[in-house]
């Protein structure tokens, strides 16, 4: 969670190029498309590269201060420190699948995605346990198995992304840097990079002080945290469609067709939230289940499910509001109100 709250401020900045690829994509100004992608990848993945750096360089130090179980303390140093390499592979991934996704493909993202997961569930195998003829590392091994991973969607990504049909229609060959360019991204990017990063500086705060508490209540958390993504992640793929619609109608100055995709996004989200509530209250037993069989830690988590019931209804409401707001440009409100109220 921590490495995700350092690693978030350059992720949410990156986002960005979805809202400036939708907008050209909508007004019909396809070949200015690519231009955006460069610039995103010169901007945000240079400074990303500094703090794999410091991830690498100053990861005990950093979980010393944050003062976890003393259990946990070694493999959350291990973990951190191997998970440093992979940190600007991650921001690249990300910055070319916001292009892929601003003009409407996001199947080529999904495609590298699934690739890359699988690349780093044969290495979790080797790496983690000393399997095919790979050394055993442990902790450390899942660490640079998901590095490796995040490098891999990246370059899967890059080779499409400069790919002859790609040039022709979207601009994507090599273009310099424009520092123009790079300054209005980063006026749109940043505050939405703060906003992902003040948001998750208050979670990890309150996580730091649930791993204090010792094994079993840092195990319910992180079981909840798990389920709770499966109604998060399709909020966040809805919140994307919606970011990229928006996006190219309010290119295509057709402003009814965008608050409609805003509403229609809504209305999905609002299914998908009540069919996991559902579950997190009528089947908890099972669904912990699938993480641990520890009586303590299931005693603990039976609580949370029904809190989380609730929680993620407003939770993914608010990710399809941030969507419809960024890809409309609006990037400083919705970092004001989530500062707000997730402090």
């Amino acid at each position: 969670v921590w490495l995700w709250t350092l690693v978030s401020l350059f992720v949410g900045t990156t986002t960005c190029v979805q809202t400036f690829v939708s907008q050209h994509f909508g007004s019909g100004n396809h070949t200015a498309c690519g231009a955006w992608a460069w610039q995103g990848l010169y901007a945000i993945v240079p400074v990303s590269l500094l703090l794999g750096v410091g991830l690498f360089a100053g990861s005990g130090a950093l979980i010393t201060w944050l003062e976890p179980d003393a259990s946990i303390t070694p493999f959350a140093i291990d973990y951190l420190t191997t998970r440093g390499y992979g940190v600007p592979g991650l921001v690249a991934a990300v910055t070319l699948s916001s292009f892929f996704r601003g003009f409407g493909d996001t199947r080529t993202p999904l495609y590298a995605t699934v690739f890359a997961n699988l690349v780093n569930v044969v290495l979790d195998y080797g790496l983690i346990f000393g399997k095919l003829g790979l050394p055993e590392l442990g902790v450390a091994g899942a660490g640079i198995a998901t590095s490796i991973a995040e490098w891999t969607n990246f370059f899967v990504l890059f080779f499409f992304f400069r790919s002859k049909a790609l040039m022709r229609a979207f601009g994507t060959q090599f273009i310099r840097p424009n520092r123009e360019q790079m300054r209005r991204l980063l006026r749109t990017g940043l505050p939405v990079g703060a906003q992902w990063w003040l948001e998750m500086a208050s979670f990890a705060i309150f996580l730091t002080l649930v791993a204090r508490m010792g094994d079993a209540p840092m195990a319910a958390s992180q079981a909840f945290i798990s389920l709770l993504s499966i109604s998060f992640m399709q909020a966040q793929g809805l919140g994307i469609a919606v970011t990229t619609l928006v996006g190219q109608y309010i290119g295509a100055r057709d402003f009814d067709a965008a608050e409609r995709s805003f509403y229609s996004g809504i209305r999905l989200c609002l299914i998908i939230a009540g069919v996991v509530g559902a579950m997190l209250v009528l089947i908890p037993e099972p669904l912990l289940g699938l993480y641990s069989d520890d009586p303590r830690v299931l005693a603990l988590a039976r609580p949370l499910m029904m809190v989380g019931a609730v929680f993620q209804i407003f939770d993914a409401l608010a990710i399809i509001a941030d969507g419809g707001l960024r890809g409309a440009g609006d990037t400083r409100w919705p970092m004001i109100a989530r500062f707000l109220l997730s402090w």
